[in-house]
């Protein structure tokens, strides 16, 4: 890919400018064109199929890809480069032709299409002056036709209630059904749960913020947009830092192959002048983010996105996810609609408040308590109310204690969905005499970082406080005699652990009495040490668990336990420098 000169002058901190934002766009879009069918209907991109199909697929390849290219067209004024417009009319012509070998398919029930329906109005609405208008008379009928197959349709109860919301505002039958139904959701402070529960992940930004934005800018409403507006401030207030300094997401939640779709709650912000970020810093996160994830290997040799963080990493694919799926990172650029002289593109680049300070935040919607380190720019999260609705077997991408933007929880690649009962990072488990080990489930909220789970005769209450790098995590432990209390740290990702160079290098490990280490050559290091109540430590290796690299190594802690109630209580640390690795903190 190649890239215009970077900018230092505008852009300080990270070089790049609108000009780079293009550049990736473009890319992203010639890239997938040699994957289109006849007519440019579907976009077959390689890889396995999802539980929808090879058809279904092909029709995400085309809605996904068409986002991005009605944010670049727009932000052209339809002038963008690579013929976009007659590409992606082409397509709509070929797609919606019932006679066409690779037409769209129909929308039914809980379908895949009903999703992508969703990008497809919001891609005719922003190009509409370009591309609906000038579509001839018969293709447009047919357009409306296809999409007016989502009225009546049946969806999840989640984040999908949205997608009619905005296809059906675009034909000019608006039902709040959906809007109306978000508001069960709202958990305060701007967080919403995806669907009912404790539900917590990026689709609050990028689906539960955005789609009501949208809605709001296509339907007109401004006492519902004022409403929404005010919400994503309060959202975006937290939400600014959920990225390291170097421009990595705190990797928590599914659907991650999305990537920087992290950041279209950033640009959304400035497009609904609802942003309490400053221009530049807004540019400087989202531009941070990515660059990250250009150069650390997400889109491949091909210039396609793969499913994956860094690099593929089946685990992470969940069975709705198709090879075109990753293109829901187009919601990224969301901020080409912005014009050129927009201050968010002018502004001199700010730095983020965690490369200026300390930084630490409690969120209470979500029930997550967030600390970053200035030193080395890492953001941790500390998890005391997301837990996916108590699902069976509990899910490591909310259940965990801890997530980070320099780690991943483990996914045992044999287990679908990833069941986190194999391993051992970020959960206190009790472990019986047969082996079986406690789940954390249902996650009840206490007041402030605390919170409790129970599972059978087996009761876990958990409060944290946060130093630094450091968390302490005091366990209240209700339990029969000859249980065994494990507590995981963070697990680090290397190449390998007899020596290597992905994701930092080899390994180390360091276990003494209560306490643990592991240690890469860059400097990361994730340490657990017993301040009370554990009486031993280990290591746990894994192999082909872990999104960052292809070795991991997790430290933990344990004890037997002697029956009824007992106290336990855990230096958790993650971290470069001296301190990551010190367990001489008090909290």
């Amino acid at each position: 890919m190649r890239l215009p000169p970077e900018d230092r002058d505008r852009s300080p901190l990270t070089g790049w400018t609108r000009a780079h934002w293009d550049a990736v766009a473009d890319h992203l879009l010639a890239s997938v064109e040699p994957y289109a069918t006849e007519g440019y209907a579907q976009y077959r991109l390689p890889g396995p199929p999802s539980r929808a199909g090879a058809v279904s697929d092909g029709l995400e390849g085309f809605a996904r890809t068409f986002l991005l290219a009605a944010f670049r067209i727009a932000g052209a004024g339809g002038s963008a480069p690579g013929a976009l417009v007659e590409r992606y009319a082409a397509g709509l012509a070929a797609g919606t032709d019932p006679g066409h070998p690779y037409a769209w398919p129909q929308m039914t029930d809980m379908s895949q299409p009903i999703v992508e329906a969703a990008s497809i109005a919001i891609a005719l609405h922003e190009t509409r002056p370009w591309l609906y208008d000038r579509l001839d008379p018969a293709v447009q009928e047919r357009v409306v036709t296809w999409l007016s197959g989502i009225v009546g349709k049946r969806t999840p109860d989640s984040n999908w209630v949205l997608f009619r919301v905005v296809v059906e505002q675009f034909l000019g039958s608006p039902l709040p059904g959906g809007l109306n139904r978000i508001e069960d959701w709202y958990a305060g402070e701007g967080w919403y749960s995806d669907g009912p529960g404790q539900n917590f992940d990026y689709y609050a930004g990028w689906a539960l913020h955005l789609y009501p934005i949208l809605w709001a800018r296509m339907s007109g409403d401004t006492v519902r947009g004022a409403r929404y507006a005010a919400r994503l401030s309060e959202f975006l207030d937290g939400y600014q830092h959920f990225f390291a300094a170097d421009g990595r997401p705190v990797f928590q939640g599914r659907s991650l192959i999305y990537r920087f779709a992290t950041v279209a709650p950033l640009w959304l912000g400035a497009l609904a002048d609802a942003s309490p970020l400053s221009p530049g810093r807004t540019r400087r996160i989202a531009s941070g983010v990515l660059r990250h994830f250009t150069e650390h290997g997400a889109i491949d040799d091909r210039g396609l996105l793969s499913s994956g963080w860094h690099r593929p990493f089946p685990p992470m694919v969940q069975a709705y996810s198709g090879p075109a799926s990753p293109y829901w990172a187009s919601k990224a650029f969301l901020g080409l609609l912005l014009p050129a002289d927009h201050p968010v593109w002018t502004a001199r680049e700010e730095p983020a408040e965690i490369e200026t300070t300390d930084v630490t935040r409690f969120l209470p919607g979500p029930g997550w308590l967030l600390h970053g380190t200035r030193a080395d720019g890492v953001v941790r999260l500390i998890n005391h109310g997301s837990d996916r609705a108590g699902k069976t077997p509990s899910d490591p991408l909310y259940v965990r204690f801890a997530y980070s933007t320099h780690t991943a929880p483990q996914l045992d690649p044999e287990i679908r969905p990833a069941g986190s009962h194999t391993t051992v990072d970020g959960q206190l488990v009790v472990v019986a005499p047969d082996g079986r080990a406690t789940e954390r489930r249902r996650i009840e909220r206490l007041p402030g970082a605390a919170s409790r789970y129970v599972d059978g005769d087996v009761r876990v209450t958990t409060r944290s406080t946060i130093k630094g790098a450091a968390e302490i995590r005091v366990h209240e432990v209700t339990a029969p005699a000859g249980h065994v209390v494990r507590d995981g740290g963070y697990a680090l990702a290397g190449g390998s652990l007899a020596g290597g160079s992905l994701a930092g290098g080899s390994l180390a490990h360091d276990v003494t009495g209560a306490a643990a280490t592991v240690s890469r050559p860059d400097g990361l290091r994730s340490h657990m040490a017993g301040l009370a109540g554990f009486t031993g430590a280990g290591v746990d290796d894994r192999e082909g668990t872990d999104a960052f690299g292809p070795r991991s190594a997790t430290p933990y802690l344990t004890a037997e336990h002697p029956g009824g109630t007992r106290r336990y209580v855990s230096l958790v640390m993650l971290g470069a420098g001296r301190e990551a690795g010190s367990d001489d903190v008090t909290g």
